[in-house]
């Protein structure tokens, strides 16, 4: 019943909005969706219409602040996980402990966030590794006004070969606000480790 009415909802969204749906096919297997490039919180908005018009069912990573009083239930009916900040190394931990419990998502990661400006955050590849969940790279191009999913790719543990076919899947996507637009770089990946 809740997928339908997602469904619905998405539908109504894309027939009024002024951005293009252009999506590969959905990944049938639980992954990691990766969210780029990642220029403002309205990328929030269309990858729910992304997810919800394609059925996927999605989990997101959220500081705990936006999860306190009313806003938490909506935020977890959302798909939102509650991180704390202040201890990032349990973010990983905490992600691969629901997988190995059997919980089946497609984890939607920015890992260049908002406002960093200084590459790409790596708990995404680290995720992928090692729950050895495939990663599909959904974007947000404003020059040509889509958005969607991309390929579905499969991390092989070379960092800079395994980037070097994200960033040559992004070089030509602008994001909602271009000029925030983060390369995507792995703060280490220069030394080979995430």
């Amino acid at each position: 019943m809740l997928k339908s009415l997602r469904r619905v909802i998405a539908g109504l969204y894309w027939r009024l909005s002024r951005w293009t749906l252009r999506s590969e096919p959905a990944p049938r297997e639980a992954g990691i969706l990766v969210g780029a490039p990642h220029t403002s919180n309205w990328d929030f908005v269309l990858m729910l219409a992304i997810a919800w018009r394609l059925g996927l069912d999605v989990r997101w990573l959220g500081k705990h602040t936006l999860f306190r009083g009313w806003r938490g239930p909506v935020m977890r009916a959302l798909g939102g996980i509650p991180v704390d900040r202040r201890d990032p190394s349990r973010v990983v931990a905490d992600v691969l402990e629901r997988v190995r419990r059997g919980e089946v998502f497609h984890l939607v990661v920015t890992p260049e966030g908002t406002r960093s400006g200084s590459g790409w955050k790596s708990g995404f590849y680290r995720i992928a590794r090692e729950a050895d969940l495939p990663v599909t790279l959904g974007y947000v191009d404003r020059t040509t006004m889509t958005t969607g999913l991309g390929p579905t790719i499969r991390l092989t543990g070379d960092v800079r070969a395994d980037m070097d076919r994200i960033r040559a899947f992004y070089a030509d996507k602008a994001g909602v606000n271009p000029e925030l637009r983060t390369e995507p770089r792995l703060r280490s990946e220069d030394d080979g480790t995430v």
